[in-house]
């Protein structure tokens, strides 16, 4: 009875207390449920306990985005479209691009330019041309180095332009 009871009060994340052949449980108080105010691709910012993890994942040298495209863009299919993404860091980051959770890659339709400016910058951008229904979704630009790694989202959707 006991290891029954201790399997389904693990198994519901509940703290056990275990007397005899009963099984008594308590859940954790939680702030109840609110709105999250988390946008997605914006960095976690914040203080750590330890204060090795607090100057690690500050670290002044860590990958930092300090240009990026517009949050929510829409495009007119058959045009253009553009994403830019610019950041700082000691030594300098790495971008890589991404589209709903997969690594995108340069191909005859997309092309993915990059540029250094001076010894910790970084700029990147991708221009799709022509844009298609397909080109629809998540993009993602994460910047990172050994210090730390950055990130910003820019979700797309398509227009139809009537001449």
């Amino acid at each position: 009875m006991q290891v029954k009871c201790l399997i389904i009060c693990l198994g519901l994340g509940l703290l056990m207390l275990a007397t005899g052949p009963v099984c008594e449980a308590r859940r954790a108080r939680g702030r109840g449920r609110t709105k999250s105010r988390v946008q997605i691709g914006l960095p976690i910012t914040g203080k750590y306990r330890d204060p090795e993890s607090d100057q690690y994942y500050n670290n002044n040298n860590g990958a930092k985005i300090l240009q990026a495209s517009h949050f929510d863009l829409e495009y007119v299919l058959g045009h253009k479209i553009a994403f830019l993404c610019v950041a700082k860091g000691n030594p300098r980051p790495h971008i890589t691009w991404y589209k709903d959770g997969a690594e995108i890659y340069q191909h005859l339709y997309m092309h993915v330019h990059e540029w250094t400016i001076g010894d910790d910058r970084v700029k990147s951008k991708i221009e799709i041309d022509p844009a298609t229904q397909m080109d629809a979704g998540l993009y993602e630009c994460t910047a990172d180095n050994m210090y730390s790694i950055d990130r910003r989202s820019f979700k797309t959707d398509f227009s139809i332009a009537f001449d």
